[in-house]
């Protein structure tokens, strides 16, 4: 179970449908997050079956969907190979039907994407069924929210900042819908679309509780999402700093620690001999 902890957002890397449908890429997509500093991966759950016609029909998205669909089967593959490996592993879920899979798995943690953050009816189900919500507050506008930040039992959810761009441009990062969000709700983080990790890094800076990135092991990949998810290195780049940043954050007191005590005692007033 992901818990939240004072300076020290979690880490969550979301392979989604990066592995194509091959377990073996996806398993090794969990070790190598899992090596470099994710607390936590995710993946989607959706049916192809369910998809409506669009642009996805002329692009090759839908045959994309389809190879990467994760059935109950192959899900519990994956959220029983990332806890072998002390990882916790949720999904995202964008109906009722996908909720009740992800529930046969797990009950812990539910992510509700953004696309759907506006699903009232979905969002209070995955409250009645799982121990923590946590909902991409993209493409939502101003009525949507103080629609959800008056939800019964919102102490429950964990709300993400995010712009739901594809990739996203520094100037449009928002972060002022950021910081509303975190005087409306107890636990904020930020999933974020920017290629690059500095968007991520100033979302810990202002005490985010929660980091989402999309994740890959190469953006040679197929797939948009592989083309601007960060690479491991990035990743560990970001765990890095959220390890400094928590560390920067330790209360020592006002008084005199004990690394300074060797200038305390030897070095003070030494050149005043003649004085």
């Amino acid at each position: 179970m992901l818990k939240i902890k004072n300076n020290k957002p979690l880490i969550v890397a979301e392979i989604g449908w990066n592995f194509l449908g091959n377990l073996r890429l996806a398993k090794k997509m969990i070790l190598s997050a899992k090596s470099n500093g994710a607390d936590a991966v995710k993946f989607q759950i959706w049916n192809p079956i369910n998809l409506k016609p669009g642009p996805w029909d002329l692009d090759g998205r839908r045959d994309l969907y389809k190879k990467s669909y994760l059935d109950k089967k192959k899900y519990k593959i994956l959220f029983q190979f990332a806890k072998k490996n002390k990882l916790s592993c949720f999904a995202s879920v964008w109906s009722i039907p996908d909720m009740k899979v992800l529930k046969s798995v797990s009950s812990e943690i539910v992510k509700i994407p953004s696309p759907e953050a506006y699903n009232i009816k979905l969002i209070k189900e995955c409250i009645k069924n799982f121990k923590k919500i946590i909902i991409s507050c993209g493409c939502l506008n101003i009525k949507e929210l103080k629609k959800l930040s008056k939800l019964k039992n919102k102490n429950k959810l964990i709300v993400l900042h995010c712009v739901s761009s594809y990739p996203l441009k520094s100037k449009e990062c928002n972060f002022e819908k950021f910081f509303y969000l975190k005087r409306k709700f107890k636990y904020v983080g930020y999933s974020g679309h920017y290629n690059g990790i500095e968007d991520a890094i100033f979302a810990i800076a202002n005490n985010a509780c929660m980091i989402e990135k999309h994740f890959t092991t190469s953006n040679n990949l197929p797939g948009r999402d592989n083309k601007f998810s960060l690479l491991p290195n990035d990743l560990k780049k970001i765990k890095s700093f959220r390890d400094l940043f928590f560390n920067f954050n330790i209360n020592h007191g006002l008084s005199l620690q004990k690394s300074e005590k060797d200038i305390f005692r030897n070095y003070r007033g030494r050149w005043i001999k003649n004085n």
